[in-house]
């Protein structure tokens, strides 16, 4: 846990609502306000998937405790919650000099590249600015068909987002056992090397009652998503005084096991998980820099092949046609072009804005060594 440099904490409403009132649980927001402080102390990043929105908006609008809402009944009450949790964390925060930022996303965010990537340089940002990201799914405009359905999803796809290196599910439960836990004779599954369709078997169908939604089955898929981005998960109860403090003093817990990491499993995305729509050529000087690893500015593009947008993977390829790496490109093709052969302190004065300095940058940039580099 303490070797994690960037760690996503997901919440449920269970952990922080009272169940039969729905009145928020202060003493909870402190709580893990208090574990955080701790985690950014040591020198880590956190990012904050919060459930609650919806509890907290159903007395707000006279919707009462156990009252089973229909679709547009649960967005209501997402949005006029969803103030009030935002304002819990922020004064939680508060309490040791960093503010909360809310971000709402919806699957759309995620799988369009153009919005993932504005989605992770906004979280980026915030982090470098000493906010923590307090993040939930954008309920107002989900639909049944469009929406991930649990926070537990949510929190992986937003590990992977973000690079994390481990998420933490705060659970009403200590993590997998062999059988009902309440069962005499259940025990305790610590260590999961790899995500079976025997662990899938043992985490039962999901569930939805109470505060919260998911239960142990939302988890254990939330686990396949994360562990293929290379990023460890915990499962723990989210009841103890100091939560995170608790997992560090070895607390009972499940451990799902990630193979490689991040960076790995990003760099085999690159390669091959996207399609490759069009090409930049590059002059001697850029072509040497990608081999020594360092962002493709657009004074060293020659020309731009194919058709593509932001966010597309793109071949680099030298002027002879050898190609050098593969990566992750930050402007339109269209827009590549008018700024090819520029400095980077032209871009905002040609197109009127700018994303960035670089065409290519560094951390989305990997070597095509199916063909070699050069030099």
């Amino acid at each position: 846990m303490a070797a994690a440099r960037r760690v996503v904490i997901k919440v449920g409403s269970a952990q922080l609502i009272d169940p039969a009132s729905l009145a928020p649980r202060e003493d909870r927001f402190e709580a893990l306000a208090d574990d955080i402080a701790r985690l950014r102390q040591a020198g880590q990043d956190v990012v904050l998937v919060s459930s609650a929105a919806v509890a907290l908006g159903r007395p707000r609008l006279g919707l009462k405790p156990g009252q089973t809402l229909a679709l547009e009944e649960k967005q209501a009450a997402a949005a006029a919650g969803q103030a009030l949790l935002i304002q819990h964390w922020d004064r939680a925060f508060a309490r040791h000099g960093f503010p909360a930022a809310q971000a709402l996303v919806s699957p759309s965010d995620i799988e369009s590249r153009p919005r993932w990537l504005n989605a992770r340089n906004t979280l980026e940002t915030l982090i470098k600015l000493g906010a923590v990201p307090v993040i939930n799914e954008n309920d107002t405009v989900a639909t049944e068909e469009l929406r991930f359905g649990d926070n537990d999803r949510l929190a992986a796809r937003t590990a992977q987002l973000v690079s994390a290196q481990l998420l933490i599910i705060l659970s009403d439960v200590d993590g997998l056992y062999d059988r009902d836990p309440r069962e005499p004779g259940a025990s305790h599954i610590a260590d999961i090397t790899a995500i079976t369709a025997e662990i899938e078997a043992l985490a039962g169908p999901a569930r939805s009652e109470g505060a919260g939604t998911g239960g142990m089955a939302s988890k254990i898929a939330a686990g396949r998503i994360a562990t293929a981005a290379g990023c460890d998960m915990i499962i723990c109860r989210g009841d103890h005084p100091y939560p995170l403090h608790a997992i560090a003093n070895g607390a009972r817990a499940s451990w799902i096991h990630a193979h490689g990491n991040p960076e790995s499993a990003r760099r085999a995305w690159i390669l091959g998980s996207l399609a490759r729509d069009g090409a930049l050529v590059l002059d001697e000087g850029a072509a040497a820099a990608i081999n020594k690893g360092r962002s493709l500015l657009p004074a060293g593009v020659v020309e731009v092949q194919g058709r593509f947008e932001r966010g597309a993977a793109v071949r680099l390829v030298t002027q002879s046609g050898h190609k050098l790496a593969v990566g992750v490109v930050g402007y339109d093709d269209h827009e590549a072009r008018q700024i090819a052969g520029r400095q980077s302190d032209e871009i905002a004065g040609i197109l009127g804005y700018r994303r960035g300095a670089a065409l290519v940058h560094a951390s989305d940039l990997v070597p095509d060594l199916k063909h070699g580099t050069p030099g």
